[in-house]
């Protein structure tokens, strides 16, 4: 397999592919100071510092094992720079970053997949981005779904986001393909019956 033109020869068993991913996904979106790197502005860091502080904080992994899991996460989650030598997560900062994602036009409708439990203040408020940058939306409603799932019975609300690009709501879309925005207010909701 190769990577950005690099090797990934090294195969993983899916167990330590999914601890790498999780443990990719705290300290890149989350809590890069749990082991000591930074991330830029634009939420890179030096993939042999990864390394590194990963070790030294007792999860080590090697640079095939972290090109494998770049290369064969289905959402995309994390992408590597051009030569290799920087990595960072494609969206789900809870950590200030600007990805420097161009502002760019919606397609009319986007979904959002939640848990039935939290319809209620959703029709009240919105959509916000609660300890993430952005609320993420969907293209597709089984995408939504799928999202829905990871927190408990799903739902899936269908985004005017036709109609909040011409009020003036700016959205982004991600090297992985999730669409982005601050916040989706309510009135721009359809919640199904």
């Amino acid at each position: 397999m190769v990577v950005n033109g690099f090797g990934c020869e090294h195969m993983m068993d899916a167990k330590r592919t999914t601890s790498i991913s999780k443990f990719l996904s705290l300290v890149l979106r989350h809590e890069p100071g749990r082991i000591g790197i930074t991330l830029d502005d634009a939420g890179w860091t030096d993939v042999d510092g990864l390394l590194a502080a990963s070790a030294a904080h007792g999860n080590a992994f090697t640079r095939d094992e972290l090109l494998h899991v770049v290369a064969t996460n289905d959402k995309k989650r994390f992408a590597l720079s051009d030569d290799g030598t920087l990595i960072r997560a494609s969206q789900g900062h809870s950590v200030s970053v600007e990805l420097g994602y161009e502002p760019i036009t919606p397609p009319e409708v986007l979904y959002h997949g939640t848990a039935t439990r939290f319809v209620d203040s959703i029709g009240h408020e919105g959509l916000r981005p609660r300890e993430r940058q952005h609320v993420h939306l969907s293209a597709t409603p089984q995408t939504a779904t799928d999202v829905g799932q990871r927190h408990g019975k799903p739902i899936v609300l269908t985004v005017r986001a036709g109609d909040m690009h011409r009020a003036g709501h700016v959205f982004h879309q991600s090297a992985n393909g999730v669409w982005l925005t601050a916040s989706v207010p309510a009135e721009f909701l359809e919640f199904p019956s």
